[in-house]
């Protein structure tokens, strides 16, 4: 299934892509996207649900975060190679594991509001994995049986913070904000998820280039890795890492600015569009 959630901001329901690319209103039948509803059962009842019956929802609704208070964000540091040497660091022999916030998530199309202080606010265009049922110590083999679905996450990363004041902990220069979706696509929508691209575009510019099949640590070895370490449960989000490009790789360096207009796209999930304003 393709879901959404859409409306004002705090009073979103769950819609779902109709195979005309039609919004449909699942709110009936679903209450929310979050780790008490993201779940395998939830998934099949759902699928049952002949999608043009349901009410139709007009395309100028806002679209919100495609998950609601997600259990955890786990997000992974230098996991393409060029990425990591263009930072000038050390390619990494196990994943760097960091967090964000859960409350950093927006939608889509949503404003990036930017401090005044923020002279490095940074993009990276990644793609994000939902946990569909609690993980732990799985094997790489069984480790995409636990995916619910997939998503475009931007993690929006204050440079300064994260360098310097941070003392080597991210999470502080990480948890700005963080635009999820629009849609959160379930795993039958993609057949190999180590072939999919990323691109992203400030005001026009394409910066970002990459595909999945570049990562150093693959989807399935990363649930796996980290559920040896601790439980994955459900509604966690694990975001895999960017591809090169990013604003301090440029020469010179490119920091975010007010009035930047960004475009993501990712193959399957679709795209984000959003201004850089002043907070």
């Amino acid at each position: 299934m393709r879901l959404l959630r859409v409306g004002d901001i705090g009073q979103e329901k769950v819609a779902a892509l109709d195979d005309n690319n039609i919004m449909r209103d699942l709110s009936s039948h679903i209450k929310d996207l979050n780790p008490e509803t993201i779940n395998f059962d939830n998934l099949k009842k759902l699928e049952q649900i002949k999608l043009e019956t349901l009410p139709e929802i007009k395309k100028d609704i806002r679209i919100g975060s495609c998950i609601n208070r997600p259990s955890n964000i786990l997000c992974i540091g230098l996991n393409y190679s060029l990425h990591a040497e263009q930072t000038g660091s050390k390619l990494p022999d196990y994943p760097i594991v960091f967090n964000k916030s859960p409350d950093c998530l927006q939608g889509p199309f949503d404003p990036i509001k930017k401090s005044k202080t923020q002279e490095k606010l940074d993009y990276e265009v990644e793609l994000a994995v939902v946990i569909g049922k609690e993980a732990s110590n799985v094997s790489e083999d069984e480790a995409l049986d636990y995916v619910f679905g997939y998503f475009i996450l931007n993690d929006i990363s204050d440079r300064h913070v994260q360098k310097v004041i941070g003392n080597g902990h991210w999470t502080l220069g990480k948890s700005w904000c963080a635009p999820a979706g629009g849609t959160l696509i379930t795993k039958e929508h993609i057949k190999d998820i180590n072939d999919i691209n990323l691109s992203l575009s400030v005001n026009g510019e394409i910066r970002q280039d990459g595909n999945t099949k570049n990562m150093i640590f693959k989807v399935k070895f990363l649930i796996s890795h980290i559920s040896k370490y601790l439980t994955l449960k459900t509604g966690t989000i694990i975001s895999t890492g960017t591809p090169a490009g990013t604003g301090m790789e440029q020469k010179p360096q490119k920091f975010l600015q007010v009035g930047d207009k960004l475009h993501l796209k990712v193959d399957h999930l679709g795209e984000q569009k959003y201004e850089i304003v002043e907070a």
